[in-house]
């Protein structure tokens, strides 16, 4: 075992700081030297926003140690802010996993000890709901508690600012540096329940939160006529995938009109476990198989599923073919930007300064689809935060109105109430969206069809590579530092045209007709290639999982040509 390894191991086993369970958990680890060198090779790293792993003991996982601490260091940075910052206080939201109440209370009981109060929903809640609510009791920051779409055996922990976006990247370094400095976990300050909410620094939240958001949540409805013209007909199958979608999803759902939702009901219930699912991800069409057979048996016109935390959600409609098929994050959102836009223009309501916000691994349909009804879109880097960050940005310029941001990977905000995405408010845009077609006799995949014809045929592929431990960590280093230096000048049969590297923020023109440019974008790991004939390729290593993402995209004239040309282009970066 390495000497550093070793060294952090026997503390844990040897310090009383530790409870027993935790020490007799490694203990009986001690003839598991893989396991042992990657619980310990390092500390979990507090990334952008904040962190994710494996729940156990060790430096390498997540457990009440490393809450504990990641709550001391921003408890001290919100100190560092002055007396202002410290009495507006902290809010705190769960998802339903292993240990997320617990870890809940452990950083409310942290944030107590340093004189911080904290507001506690009483149950789990989702995401979205927890941006909204930072800026409704205008605290200073928020914390939720949930590993979004992983494995059960995962957990975490995100950071929120005051503006109800997940922290900026120079805030991040900030509180990473505040959290560096609490060198001793027996250090930590914790206070017992008790004594916190008798001096009232825990405090429950009641439902008048909820009925705020829910009314928020509303406003966004374009088209409550058709609501209303199809509810008695128009049947929605809605799984929450065990997560924290059912409550707010069904009564969104409601409240707008829809008479008809049907839940599955083997997935409606929390569970630690996801016991129906191999994976709690709507992007997985296997997620999907309990409510596919309901949406067979009744006849469903739509099916939504949303992930744990209810920030990012899927929809599934039936093709020509009759087969049922899950929309990708791309198609979902060229739709929503086609059908927000087509809605506002015939209201009269669509603003000259209009934006539309993706990332800079979304399709650029979305862009081409505004473009034609004179709406800009902005790239920003992968990220929620970055799109939260732009809203900021257009609330103190009023240079322009936030419209909707969305990225691939099924994640979309309609609306300023919150800051990060909300599976709420697009369940209920979707299925409002869906009505209307239903209204002229299509579904989803009808309509998505008539884009394509319009504006041609943009697809796209992911391939994530799993690398983990150490050496994986490694290996994703040496992929990127490969494409950085290798100056391609082709990929597949297409020719690259510009090479963006986000880490240097520079763009490339390859031709060397243009010079090079600044990228207007915070500094990340991502390479980008652009391609001949509107194609591109990118990869980025994942900021909550160990993969390296290799994003395609491609748009030809016909869907043949276009698959063609994806799959052609996929196999190549194999």
């Amino acid at each position: 075992m390495d000497a550093n390894i070793k060294k952090r191991y026997e503390a844990w086993i040897t310090d009383p700081c530790f409870d027993k369970e935790t020490i007799k958990e490694l203990k009986e680890l001690e003839g598991d030297a893989k396991e042992l060198e990657d619980r310990f090779y390092k500390e979990l790293e507090f990334g952008t926003a904040g962190l994710r792993g494996i729940i156990g003991a060790g430096t390498n996982r997540i457990n009440k140690y490393i809450v504990r601490k990641a709550t001391q260091g921003l408890a001290d940075y919100i100190k560092s802010k002055g007396q202002g910052a410290i009495a507006r206080g902290v809010v705190i939201a769960h998802d339903n996993r292993r240990m997320s109440r617990e870890f809940t209370e452990e950083a409310a009981l942290v944030l107590a000890a340093n004189g911080i109060k904290t507001y506690l929903f009483d149950d789990l809640r989702a995401t979205p709901q927890l941006s909204f609510a930072i800026r409704y009791l205008n605290c200073i920051s928020g914390i939720v508690v949930t590993a979004s779409h992983n494995p059960p055996e995962y957990n975490g922990y995100k950071v929120y600012w005051e503006d109800g976006a997940q922290i900026a990247t120079e805030q991040a370094e900030e509180i990473i540096a505040s959290i560096a400095k609490v060198n001793d976990f027996g250090s930590v300050k914790v206070l017992e329940m008790e004594e916190a909410k008798s001096n009232d620094l825990v405090e429950l939240l009641d439902e008048q939160i909820e009925d705020a958001y829910m009314d928020e949540i509303k406003k966004q409805s374009l088209r409550g006529d058709i609501i209303k013209k199809v509810a008695d007909e128009f049947k929605v199958v809605f799984t929450p995938l065990h997560g924290t979608g059912n409550i707010p999803v069904r009564r969104a759902l409601k409240e707008v009109g829809f008479k008809n939702v049907l839940v599955v009901p083997e997935q409606e219930k929390p569970d630690s476990e996801f016991s129906t699912v191999a994976y709690p991800n709507p992007e997985d069409k296997e997620a999907f198989k309990l409510a596919i057979e309901l949406a067979k048996k009744e006849e469903a016109n739509l099916i939504l599923g949303t992930d744990p935390d209810c920030d990012r959600v899927g929809a599934v409609v039936r093709n020509k073919e009759g087969e049922f098929v899950v929309l990708s994050g791309n198609q979902t959102g060229a739709l929503l930007v086609n059908y927000m836009l087509h809605s506002l223009k015939e209201k009269g309501q669509l603003p000259e300064n209009g934006a539309i916000i993706k990332t800079i691994v979304t399709s650029e349909m979305g862009r081409d689809i505004a473009a034609s009804y004179g709406v800009e879109t902005l790239n920003t880097l992968t990220g929620f935060k970055y799109i939260g960050a732009k809203i900021k940005e257009f609330e103190a310029t009023k240079e322009k109105q936030f419209l909707l941001g969305y990225e691939e990977s099924f994640g979309y905000l309609a609306g300023t109430h919150a800051r990060d995405k909300d599976a709420v408010v697009t369940s209920m845009l979707i299925c409002e969206m869906a009505a209307y077609y239903y209204d002229r006799g299509m579904n989803l995949y009808d309509a998505l069809m008539e884009l394509y014809d319009e504006y041609g045929y943009y697809l796209e592929g992911l391939k994530a590579i799993t690398l983990e431990g150490k050496a994986g960590l490694e290996k994703i280093a040496d992929i990127m530092d490969y494409f950085r230096g290798c100056k391609l000048e082709a990929i597949g049969d297409k020719k690259i045209e510009v090479f963006e590297d986000y880490s240097t923020q520079e763009r490339v023109y390859v031709d060397g007709n243009k010079s090079a440019e600044k990228i207007d974008l915070p500094k990340a790991n991502v390479v980008k290639f652009m391609l001949e004939d509107g194609a591109w390729v990118a990869l980025r290593p994942s900021g909550t999982e160990p993969k390296l993402k290799i994003y395609v995209g491609v748009k030809e004239a016909t869907y043949t040509a276009s698959k063609d040309l994806l799959e052609r282009t996929m196999d190549w970066m194999n």
